[in-house]
């Protein structure tokens, strides 16, 4: 008699359950290349179009003087340039990134246009290009970081676009929120105890220290740029020793670039600072009003603050930028 033996298969006692991980932040990519024509000579000023397959939107860059282009912080995946240049036929370009990665272009080599008309780019559209990013960047997310340029190639605005950035600056809702709080800590210490105390007194307050921002940033960051032809803009170095980029972030308290790339005296942020003292004798209370000597100390102390700021944003401030733009290169 043959015993049939009955297989017992083990079950498991529950189905695993598996909690969804956390997706960590996606590392960004950088596409550069260089456009040639068909005899090896650079082309600068070729417009770069990139438009990321499948995703809506584009973002567009020059060649510089070497013929080289960079598009920082590309997401990661399948992408497609558009390369064009005046007297020249466009030609599209395209590949796969992945996270991180520094992609090099092959070679681009436009040919000459036959009949083809191709429109440059022109620097008020590249500028308007930087502005869109620089005004995405929000320290933490949510703080206004709207004058540091992490551009590699960047391009002075025009007066409009000078006014624009400070315009956009003074109104920002965070502004706001920050005047309030520096208003409220003025009226617990009862700073400018002529504007009394209770609901009055706290909008006396929030109005000078608001007005005193607004006249400093329209006429430091706008009125004064226009006018001596400076950009208010700090350029990011992000490379070299921590000494080189220490010196550097506090010379730019005293010095900028103007419109025509060359480094000179910082006449806008001193005399916006200047001008801003002044006129806050015509509002603070008579007791609590700067004379002409303090109004130049409270200047210096300024440019100090400017300078230990700038060495900060040389060394912080990006990290805690989700939106700012990965340096490949100083300006």
């Amino acid at each position: 008699m043959s015993n049939a033996g009955a297989q017992q298969q083990t079950q498991p006692s529950g189905t695993d359950s598996q909690l969804p991980e956390t997706p960590l932040p996606q590392a960004l990519a950088t596409i550069s290349g260089t456009v040639t024509d068909k005899d090896g000579a650079v082309i600068p000023g070729a417009r770069v179009t990139l438009g990321a397959l499948g995703q809506p939107g584009e973002r567009t860059v020059a060649s510089d003087s070497d013929g080289r282009f960079a598009l920082a912080n590309v997401t990661p995946g399948g992408f497609k340039l558009t390369i064009s240049a005046v007297g020249f036929a466009s030609q599209e370009a395209s590949g796969d990134v992945n996270a991180g990665q520094s992609y090099e272009v092959p070679a681009v080599v436009l040919s000459a246009a036959a009949n083809i008309e191709v429109q440059a780019i022109s620097q008020r559209e590249l500028a308007e290009e930087q502005i869109k990013v620089e005004e995405k960047q929000r320290v933490l997310g949510f703080i206004p970081n709207f004058y540091v340029s992490y551009e590699p190639n960047p391009v002075p605005l025009a007066p409009s676009q000078k006014m624009e950035l400070a315009w956009k600056s003074t109104f920002d809702p965070v502004n706001f929120a920050i005047t309030g709080a520096v208003a409220g800590i003025q009226q617990a210490q009862d700073e400018f105890s002529g504007y009394g105390q209770g609901a009055q007194g706290y909008a006396k307050r929030y109005a000078a220290s608001y007005g005193t921002f607004l006249t400093g940033t329209i006429l430091g960051n706008a009125v004064f740029p226009i006018f001596f032809r400076q950009d208010p803009r700090y350029f990011y170095k992000g490379t070299g020793s921590v000494r080189s980029r220490s010196l550097y972030a506090m010379a730019n308290s005293v010095i900028c670039k103007g419109d025509n790339g060359h480094w000179q005296a910082n006449y806008s942020s001193i005399l916006g600072s200047l001008t801003a003292g002044a006129l806050s004798n015509l509002y603070y209370p008579k007791a609590n009003r700067d004379g002409v000597a303090l109004t130049f100390e409270d200047t210096a102390i300024g440019i100090a603050g400017s300078a230990a700021a700038n060495v900060f944003q040389e060394f912080v401030v990006r990290r805690l930028t989700p939106h700012a733009r990965n340096v490949v290169s100083k300006p």
